[in-house]
């Protein structure tokens, strides 16, 4: 098993190459297991794909539930985990300092810090105090005897305030700040796209597999994106296959759904 030395050595590394990385999110311990087989590099966790999980949505996970989360995938995985942990569980910058430390104590190699409070729909920080959340927390993450990766998110789009030019001044705020990757999910225009990459001078992450976004891994690496993600959609693939079969037996009485199964042999291959 790496260290988390050397997983966080990794995952700098990765953010320094010529061309992006699928950085995907598993929502366990078994999606992580699986996603590690397949070849990928580094994972991400979902808070709302976790929240889904234990039948919560998201945005209703404590800290300490989240954190306990991300030491399971950690301990599950040779791979370099970043942790989504929302907006630092508290509005203060003592408060996501306090996250940031924690974070690093249960083995991760990064996080990601939202500028919005716990009631998403609700403005994001105002700019100054968004600002020196992540200079608090990158002052923790910086001080540490091993690289981690301190993500800021700029939520404007995820929350319905599609302003390109506030999201732009929001991300160059939280690169002064010191953070290390900058990501502004919901991002559905290449232009747009385009105009973040060419206004900061971090690596950037984008979120796919949101509708209507057709970019792929190739087109999002010429642009100059570094990471790409998919927060909660794969758990939501899944989810979503897991309701047509229960709605068909409950409205068809029949079973077809099985058909599209994974074998059973399979899948205990590869976690054995």
């Amino acid at each position: 098993m790496a260290t988390q030395a050397e997983k966080g050595t990794i995952f700098r590394a990765l953010h320094q190459r010529d061309r992006a990385f699928i950085i995907p999110n598993p929502w366990d311990v078994g999606t992580a297991r699986l996603l590690q087989s397949l070849g990928f590099e580094a994972l991400a966790t979902t808070s709302a794909g976790f929240a889904f999980s234990i039948g919560k949505p998201d945005g209703a996970v404590d800290r300490e539930t989240m954190l306990g989360h991300a030491a399971a995938v950690v301990a599950a995985t040779d791979l370099p985990v970043s942790a989504d942990l929302e907006n630092g569980y508290g509005d203060e910058p003592p408060h996501v300092a306090e996250t940031v430390r924690l974070a690093a104590n249960v083995g991760l190699a990064g996080c990601s810090i939202e500028d919005v409070g716990t009631r998403r729909e609700q403005a994001p920080y105002e700019l100054s105090l968004a600002a020196e959340r992540i200079r608090a927390a990158a002052e923790v993450a910086h001080s540490l005897s091993f690289p981690f990766m301190l993500t800021a998110r700029a939520e404007n789009y995820l929350i319905g305030r599609p302003d390109i030019r506030d999201t732009i001044a929001r991300l160059q705020a939280y690169q002064n700040a010191g953070a290390d990757v900058l990501f502004a999910p919901g991002l559905t225009s290449r232009q747009d796209i385009i105009t973040v990459v060419r206004s900061v001078n971090r690596p950037v992450n984008v979120i796919m597999g949101l509708q209507g976004v057709q970019l792929n891994l190739a087109e999002l690496s010429e642009i100059g994106v570094k990471r790409v993600s998919v927060g909660s959609a794969l758990s939501r693939v899944a989810l979503g296959a897991f309701l047509r079969g229960a709605r068909e037996m409950q409205a068809d009485g029949t079973f077809t759904f099985a058909e599209d199964a994974v074998k059973y042999a399979d899948l205990n291959a590869m976690f054995a």
